[in-house]
């Protein structure tokens, strides 16, 4: 069998999975790419499609047994499959919140359930989480999103400690805003913003200006592969802009940190 790397990467159909489907295949991987619609997917060439809905554990199961009985391993797994929401904390409704969840942690969840009992049987593996600046900075008016990721990135260490005995690792991709369809068509909640409308409207124009500015996907792909070829490092920013905001956080003072962060999203 050969032993070119065996790829799954989730949401591929378009964005960063899109992209880091296609690269990867370039470069020589075989790769395995999750999808909820095979048939509308613009499929690039070498790369195989499969039907996958990272909320339905049938489907996620059914997609691991596909390419373990196809490929007889998984030796990379990437969690891109993500959705998006903006609106405040307050008006955010809990079936709202569920939704976001099931998909951008519990879906995580459930590839990685499927995925690693062959990872510990082969004794090599590595996850990469594609996590957000939101994962360690905090966003007004997409407080549900940004929570999300903060769940993955402590998820995400958590496990590295459980499963690097087994020759597993796992890592952290953290873009900041990328110019795809997932950051400027993101859901809205559907309450009423109310009190909350002018401020709102000030985040979303300015988080809409950042995103016409921010890099492509096939950037953030670039660090994928340069995540997968190299030495490992846990927590990974994507891009200038996310090493930057990564360092100020680290080492300048809490109320500089925030005057930055709501000037930068449009606040007073």
């Amino acid at each position: 069998m050969s032993r070119q790397k065996i790829v799954v990467i989730t949401g591929a159909s378009s964005g960063i999975g899109d992209a880091t489907a296609r690269l990867l295949s370039e470069k020589g991987f075989t790769v395995y790419a999750g999808v909820r619609n095979v048939e509308r997917v613009q499929a690039a060439p070498n790369v195989r499609y499969g039907q996958l809905d990272v909320t339905d554990e049938a489907s996620v199961t059914s997609f691991v047994q596909w390419v373990l009985s196809d490929a007889g391993r998984i030796d990379v797994l990437i969690n891109n499959a993500g959705v998006s929401l903006m609106g405040p904390v307050e008006k955010t409704a809990v079936d709202e919140a569920q939704a976001l969840f099931d998909t951008n942690l519990f879906g995580v969840l459930r590839m990685i359930r499927a995925a690693l009992p062959s990872m510990r049987k082969e004794r090599s593996g590595l996850i990469v989480n594609i996590s957000s600046v939101l994962g360690f900075l905090p966003a007004p008016f997409m407080g549900l999103y940004a929570s999300s990721k903060h769940a993955i990135e402590g998820l995400s260490e958590s496990l590295d400690h459980e499963v690097r005995d087994y020759n597993v690792r796992v890592v952290l991709l953290q873009p900041s805003f990328t110019n795809t369809r997932l950051d400027t068509n993101a859901r809205q909640v559907r309450e009423p913003l109310g009190a909350y409308a002018l401020p709102a409207e000030a985040v979303t124009n300015s988080v809409l200006s950042q995103i016409r500015t921010a890099p492509p996907p096939e950037a953030v792909a670039k660090k994928i592969l340069k995540a997968i070829n190299g030495a490992y490092r846990m927590r990974q920013p994507a891009d200038g802009r996310a090493k930057l905001l990564s360092r100020l956080r680290r080492f300048m003072p809490a109320k500089a940190v925030d005057r930055s962060l709501r000037k930068s999203f449009g606040l007073r």
